[in-house]
């Protein structure tokens, strides 16, 4: 993609406006409706607040609050405005965010009424789940009327202005803050909604997190740009899901949502039919979920690949073939490689690292400029840290994280090869699967196993149903029975924290 081509993002919700029908959000716990029109002088009256609070382009404001529609509001105005929106997930200790406030530096701090002030020189304001605090207030002063200017009229941002920056979940470390450019989250939004065939029939059911990319820029950013409305959930709950789903047309959620779905028999083909399209992603979806909700709601799933640095990468197609086990071909205007530990391009049924290049690939990590080298190729590719491989179709077959890669007595293991074994096993309901120090193979491959309600196995009967699939390198020496897989936010399994759990133990736990 000629990168003179790709818009900024007020320019592309500028063209999504125009093909808007109303409402443009419905707002499910709030009880209110917004047209195009309120919503967008929502975000002018709030660009206006920025400006008479002193925030500048470039400046950072961070937000730690629950999931609002003043939260969306406050993301489009820094974007129209060009301070750089900085979410954080409300679950972050104060240490946590502390961290981050010193290594950010915004001049401009969110955050629910009932968190301490963090230290720094910033301006502290509070905005609460229902849309009060002292930023509401804020808001509601302003005139909105020179805001108008950023908003609906020609008074854009350049495409290398930074919109965004995301902190990583720092499962191996500090967190690092990705930098995203206007055109990084734009050129993203408006691929993803050509795609999906995004138009302003449509709407989407918002039941995701807007501190996490997924939420903000997959979700949000693509109904923006396709001039389609949103139906506003604060979180997930499966009595508002199941009851809102007559009212849309279109699902972004994570694995387990789709768990959770297929647990409660409400979830019907009758109960999904006015849906069209169910979009899953941050974390793999395991192909017997795919499968068993095709089976109960005549939907087949669209999996797709992307990450904070990327936003999206991969997708299985709106028509054509959804293979289950795979995230689909690589996005129009992106480019894909998988590389061996030299750096050489591997070919069909390769095993290696996934690398991508491609406008939607973020400038860098914040204060971070050591990582340039590290983290992205000589050529410009970026390395994800994730390990796949490609079929002769081009479909994106991911295999795991280089750093969750065990080896054992020298030789590669990948834990989902295990994990697809130990899932199919009767009783068990997922696994993760983990390399443990071990004094004699260097790693010992460990499995961490949780049973279905009502069902027993027993883990010899599991050991035994292993050795019959898998080379005996691979099969798991050690197995844990536990009652839930520790996940973060968005439905990932956290497995330095099994690492952390497990490490040292070197005998069965049942």
């Amino acid at each position: 993609m000629d990168a003179a081509s790709i818009p900024t993002l007020p320019q592309l919700f500028a063209a999504g406006r125009a093909r808007h029908v109303a409402p443009s959000v419905i707002d499910v716990a709030g009880g209110r409706t917004y047209s195009s029109w309120g919503l967008w002088r929502e975000v002018a009256r709030t660009v206006d607040a920025l400006n008479e609070l002193g925030v500048r382009a470039g400046d950072r404001v961070l937000v730690q609050c629950e999931k609002s529609v003043s939260v969306l509001v406050t993301y489009l105005a820094c974007v129209h405005h060009g301070a750089v929106f900085l979410p954080l997930n409300p679950a972050y200790t104060d240490a946590e965010a502390q961290w981050i406030v010193d290594d950010a530096t915004p001049v401009l701090v969110i955050r629910d009424p009932s968190r301490a002030t963090l230290g720094g020189s910033h301006l502290a304001l509070t905005l609460d789940a229902s849309g009060a605090g002292s930023w509401a207030d804020a808001v509601a002063v302003s005139r909105g009327s020179s805001g108008e200017e950023s908003v609906f009229g020609a008074k854009d941002r350049r495409g290398e202005d930074l919109a965004a920056l995301l902190y990583t979940s720092g499962t191996t470390g500090r967190p690092k803050g990705a930098m995203l450019t206007q055109s990084n989250l734009a050129s993203n939004a408006g691929v993803l909604a050509e795609l999906w065939g995004l138009g302003p029939a449509d709407r989407l059911l918002h039941m995701l997190p807007i501190f996490h990319a997924h939420g903000l820029f997959v979700a949000v950013n693509t109904v923006l740009a396709a001039g389609a409305a949103m139906v506003w959930l604060p979180r997930f709950d499966i009595d508002t899901v199941l009851s809102s789903l007559s009212n849309a047309t279109v699902v972004m959620g994570v694995p387990t949502h789709y768990t959770r779905l297929l647990a409660d028999p409400r979830l019907t083909m009758e109960s999904s039919a006015r849906v069209r399209l169910f979009i899953s992603g941050s974390a793999p979806l395991l192909q017997s979920t795919h499968e068993a909700f095709e089976a109960r709601t005549g939907h087949r799933i669209v999996e797709r690949y992307g990450m904070t640095e990327t936003v999206m990468l991969t997708s299985n197609p709106l028509t054509g073939d959804r293979r289950a086990g795979t995230v689909g071909p690589a996005l129009p205007g992106v480019e894909m490689r998988i590389v061996d530990d030299e750096g050489r391009t591997i070919g069909v049924g390769g095993v290696g690292a996934v690398e991508v290049r491609g406008p939607n690939v973020f400038s860098g990590y914040w204060n971070r400029p050591d990582l340039n080298d590290t983290e992205f190729a000589p050529d410009g590719f970026f390395r994800t840290g994730d390990v796949g491989m490609f079929d002769a179709d081009a479909y994106l077959w991911l295999i795991g994280r280089s750093k969750d890669l065990i080896i054992s007595g020298g030789l590669n293991v990948y834990p989902i090869e295990v994990e697809e074994v130990l899932d199919a096993f009767p009783g068990v309901a997922e696994s993760a699967v983990i390399g443990v120090p071990d004094p004699d193979f260097g790693e010992a491959v460990t499995a961490v196993v949780v049973g279905k309600p009502g069902e027993a196995f027993d883990t010899e009967s599991l050991r035994d149903a292993a050795r019959e699939r898998l080379a005996v390198f691979k099969v798991p020496k050690r197995f844990h029975i536990v009652d839930a897989l520790p996940r973060n936010a968005m439905g990932k399994v956290e497995k330095a924290k099994l690492r952390a759990m497990f490490g040292g133990t070197e005998r069965d736990s049942t």
